[in-house]
């Protein structure tokens, strides 16, 4: 069967392995007689993926911009070809004009530093937490680190803020209560033993009522570094996210050094963006640990193509119109309905997710299907993960781009022709519980 020619294009594109685990597939079902022995080839084409992974593309239809499961921001087009170009040989830390070694991802820093002004050097690091430590490594380490008690935040998969900076060697002095700070209790805290202050955006969960806290400004005139966790990645300020804490005005308190994410409010690829004080940035950079964290060239090319490029796809489904996203589920609807489908344009409410404006809600619109089909376009091809909300399955559109809507309205009606069953509940690739991020009563 591999020496089919049939098959030479599947073993050059895939591999040997892979495309011969698929004929002994088909070969046992040749022998259960499942099979016509004459179509094993065709069998094994028509099963084969399209690349050697096992990630496979997902039409994000939740209602949650930065979904974490669905590796929150995609790239953008710009972003995407960057990451090709740089999949082969290049200059990373050459110096094409001497010939002499250059300085490793020379273009995305001078990218970061140029869209925030206010910083007065720039640093990456492999993500948000990676930023975080090599901070409390470098500023901390074996030192006291104040922080308030309310912001000792748990983040993805059971990670806990304070966990992560004890692991660096550093202590934490706590102050205030849950729900309230003030200014002189970080002032009682900060002595000679103080590292740095560490300000930490409660980015995925909102503390209301009796409550106060301590902004970089007040926390500034403490005579000791504040570092300040932002979390989101937004580097200035944006009107649809109001209250979310940005790079730029954050410097411009008084934050010795800004930690933040790269692939949540501003698009690009999973990356720590540090930025503050030319001292404290080159003293991080020079930190061994700095090594360690570094960012490959694929994640320099990508972040230099979003700041520099055109606007990724989280910030224009960040500032998607409402009339628009009306007008494109009134649309998809009809042509659904048209074959066959129970399917109506609802209003709805989208969100930021990705620990990103927690509360903030951002009207959208959706094509309202009966619940059934949940299950199935996350089956399908490509798969369709929508948000099972009162009995119906809902495919918001906000986090779609226009381009996406065929393909959501051939995925529908090929699973509204397709008579399989339902996957049974609890079952390998079952539908989640209601109340987690995809299925319950809303873009949680």
């Amino acid at each position: 069967m591999l020496a089919d020619p049939r098959l030479d294009g599947a073993i050059g594109r895939l591999g040997r392995a892979l495309v011969k685990e698929a004929v002994g597939a088909a070969q046992d079902r040749v022998r259960a007689g499942r099979l016509d022995p004459d179509r094993v080839v065709e069998a094994v084409l028509g099963t084969l993926p399209p690349y050697p992974g096992s990630m496979r593309p997902v039409l994000n239809a939740t209602g949650v911009l930065l979904h974490t499961n669905l590796g929150r921001a995609p790239l953008s087009v710009a972003a995407r070809a960057a990451v090709l170009a740089a999949a082969g040989t290049t200059d990373l830390e050459l110096d094409l004009g001497t010939g002499r070694r250059g300085r490793r991802g020379r273009g995305a820093l001078a990218a970061l530093a140029a869209a925030v002004p206010a910083a007065e050097a720039v640093h990456l690091v492999n993500n948000g937490a990676a930023a975080l430590v090599l901070a409390a490594t470098a500023l901390a380490g074996g030192r006291e680190i104040v922080i308030a008690r309310g912001e000792l935040v748990e983040i993805g998969d059971g990670f806990r803020i304070p966990d992560l900076v004890v692991s660096t060697g550093a202590r934490l002095r706590e102050v205030g209560t849950t729900n309230r700070v003030g200014v002189a209790d970080y002032a009682a805290a900060v002595g000679p033993d103080t590292g740095m202050v560490l300000k930490v955006h409660p980015s995925n969960f909102v503390i209301s009522g009796f409550t106060a806290s301590v902004p970089v400004a007040e926390l500034a005139g403490l005579g000791v570094p504040v570092v300040a966790d932002i979390g989101s990645g937004l580097l200035t300020p944006h009107p649809a996210v109001p209250e979310e804490p940005d790079a730029a005005s954050t410097l411009r308190a008084g934050a010795a050094l800004v930690t933040a994410s790269g692939d949540k409010l501003l698009g690009g690829p999973q990356a720590g963006l540090l930025l503050g004080r030319r001292e404290v940035v080159e003293r991080l950079r020079r930190h061994p640990l700095a090594r360690a964290l570094r960012v490959d060239k694929l994640t320099l090319a990508a972040l230099e193509a979003t700041l520099r490029g055109p606007a990724a796809p989280t910030v224009r489904a960040l500032v998607a119109d409402l009339p628009e996203l009306r007008e494109r589920a009134a649309v998809l609807a009809a042509a659904l309905a048209a074959g066959g489908v129970d399917a109506v344009a609802v209003d709805t409410e989208a969100a930021v997710g990705g620990g990103g404006a927690p509360g903030v809600r951002l009207p959208s619109a959706a094509v309202s299907l009966p619940s059934d089909f949940a299950d199935r376009l996350r089956a399908g091809e490509p798969a369709v993960l929508g948000r099972v909300d009162h009995g119906r399955c809902l495919l918001d559109l906000r986090a779609l781009d226009r381009a996406e809507d065929a393909a959501v309205q051939r995925a529908v009606l090929a699973v509204a022709r397709d008579p399989a069953p339902m996957v049974a509940a609890g079952a390998p690739g079952a539908a989640p519980a209601a109340g987690s991020p995809v299925a319950g009563t809303g873009p949680v």
